[in-house]
């Protein structure tokens, strides 16, 4: 691994539960996810909760010295923000802004461990991927093999002809926090095709990609039919 962070990848979003699971091993994984962002240079993007995998992989990155960026909706703070916060906390109106926000602030995706929101979050960038909106690294963390149903069903949906097997490429996976992280440094956008349609994104909705947009472009995007 190269000293110093990647020249494409400054910052990584991690979606993950409010929850932290019946197994240590999500808690483990979370800390180990968080150590190995802050050794690579990485900053933190999340959902901005102190509680669950959220608050552990957010202590880990600011306690090992790199910045952290918080994105949560002010009707939220209540339930996911229990006791002081780490880093920098931004405040949303609404669940589009915050993804929005996220989308905006990260150079690549890893999902945890979670529930519905963070396979809602997960889903939606893979989407974006797909649609050519974004060109930005998607990974999953597959602690404890909680991934494997999903991966299995992505490939089923490639064997089905319902994906193909290009953007079956958009989902990488590891069972460690190194696998993941040298997976999002290896990605090439350009040798998948991803940018094929971002282009015409950008011009019509504002693209989220690595050049950046601004705030109302973002919302607008993602909230306007």
């Amino acid at each position: 691994m190269e000293d110093g962070p990647s020249q494409k990848i400054r910052r990584i979003c991690v979606y993950c539960g409010s929850s932290s699971g019946s197994n240590p091993a999500y808690a483990e994984a979370a800390a180990d996810l968080g150590r190995e962002i802050a050794a690579r240079g990485f900053d933190l993007v999340y959902g901005s909760g102190s509680i669950g995998l959220m608050g552990i992989v957010a202590r880990t990155v600011h306690e090992n010295g790199r910045n952290v960026l918080g994105v949560i909706p002010h009707a939220l703070v209540p339930k996911e923000i229990s006791g002081p916060s780490v880093g920098e906390v931004r405040l949303v109106r609404n669940m589009h802004e915050r993804k929005a926000e996220m989308a905006k602030a990260a150079d690549a995706f890893v999902a945890l461990p979670g529930g519905y929101g963070t396979l809602e979050e997960l889903l939606e960038m893979i989407t974006w991927s797909q649609l050519g909106i974004h060109d930005k690294p998607i990974a999953v963390l597959n602690a404890n093999g909680y991934f494997d149903s999903l991966l299995a069903f992505f490939d089923r949906a490639t064997q089905d002809g319902f994906v193909n097997a290009t953007n079956r490429s958009i989902v990488m996976a590891g069972s460690t926090a190194k696998e993941v992280l040298d997976a999002v440094e290896r990605f090439d956008a350009d040798s998948r095709g991803a940018l094929l349609e971002k282009e015409r994104w950008s011009g019509e909705v504002g693209g989220v990609g690595r050049d950046g947009v601004s705030k109302e472009e973002m919302v607008k995007a993602v909230v306007e039919p």
